[in-house]
């Protein structure tokens, strides 16, 4: 086959999903010879032995839909064998994480080392009761097994920073997870190493916490020993209700976390911001003082911490 027909021959033929299995791509009419073709020639990408996509897709996924996709191209490989644990679990219950890394994780009920698996694949050797196993439906009629999702959280807390493990947790409240119900799930490990770190990720979660961006915002407040906001305050304003990231009422301080999501997730970019912009300046208006915070600030110490400080003093100024 010619290179140029190569890419025709692709599109025409590949099957209606994300990622393919080398079977899945031999009965469409796609041998060896064309897949490691297609590879080479940057039409493919394999995301892992014996599982394609296509790379236009690929190059178009965020960072969190490839580690899913990496997930997913497992459970292809291996047939759905394996129980999907700690980020690898949260991922495929629908769970943020934020930069825990692009290893495929999964829990086994034996003693094994790295080398008998994929070096992208962690291993953790644990007894995993019924209850604490469930199943999640991954598309092409497969089906992975995942902890629960109170073991999820539980297991996260035993192996990442409070940080990290504090936006998976958040979210996983907002999805049904309990605090009662994590620390049932970390207790049925029977391991007392890591209690302690469970201990206190159960004391720092919150579900009212939107976003990571959220979450490591509310951290650093925290972190740096400000008074507590209230958090997602609704407050009316002449332009509509304003619902506050996080507030402190009794001096009249907003801050707002400005993550790209909040913009792009409903309705286009423009008219969000308009709409936003309008209701700050009825806040205004009303005496509020709003401080903005962005990722960017998030990598630098305290940035966070020193525009809510100077926003408490622009307030009192105003007052």
């Amino acid at each position: 086959m010619a290179p140029l027909e190569l890419p025709h021959v692709l599109a025409a033929r590949w099957p209606g999903s994300r990622i393919a299995s080398s079977g899945q791509l031999r009965m469409a009419g796609l041998d060896h010879r064309m897949l490691t073709a297609a590879v080479r020639g940057g039409l493919l990408v394999r995301v892992r032995r014996g599982v394609y996509v296509r790379r236009e897709l690929w190059q178009q996924l965020a960072p969190w839909d490839r580690d899913r996709l990496r997930i997913e191209a497992h459970v292809i490989a291996t047939g759905g064998t394996s129980v999907y644990s700690h980020v690898s679990a949260a991922r495929l219950l629908g769970c943020s994480t934020w930069n825990s890394g692009e290893e495929v994780h999964v829990t086994v009920p034996y003693s094994v080392s790295r080398s008998s698996h994929s070096s992208d694949v962690v291993p953790h050797r644990f007894e995993l009761p019924d209850e604490d196993v469930r199943e999640v439906p991954v598309g092409r009629g497969l089906v992975a097994r995942t902890t629960t999702i109170d073991r999820t959280v539980a297991d996260c807390a035993r192996t990442l920073d409070h940080e990290r493990a504090a936006v998976v947790g958040d979210h996983a409240l907002r999805l049904g997870a309990s605090l009662d119900g994590i620390r049932t799930a970390s207790e049925r490990t029977g391991a007392v190493r890591g209690s302690a770190r469970v201990e206190r990720l159960l004391g720092l979660l919150d579900g009212r916490s939107e976003s990571p961006g959220e979450t490591r915002t509310r951290l650093a407040l925290l972190a740096a020993g400000l008074p507590a906001p209230v958090l997602q305050l609704e407050i009316p304003t002449a332009a509509g209700l304003f619902r506050a990231d996080f507030a402190w009422p009794d001096v009249l301080v907003i801050l707002e976390f400005d993550g790209e999501a909040k913009y792009f997730d409903y309705r286009p970019t423009d008219a969000a911001l308009l709409e936003e912009r309008r209701r700050e300046s009825a806040l205004m208006s009303d005496g509020w003082t709003v401080v903005r915070a962005r990722w960017a600030d998030l990598a630098v110490p305290g940035a966070i911490a020193a525009k809510v400080v100077a926003g408490f003093e622009r307030a009192r100024r105003l007052a």
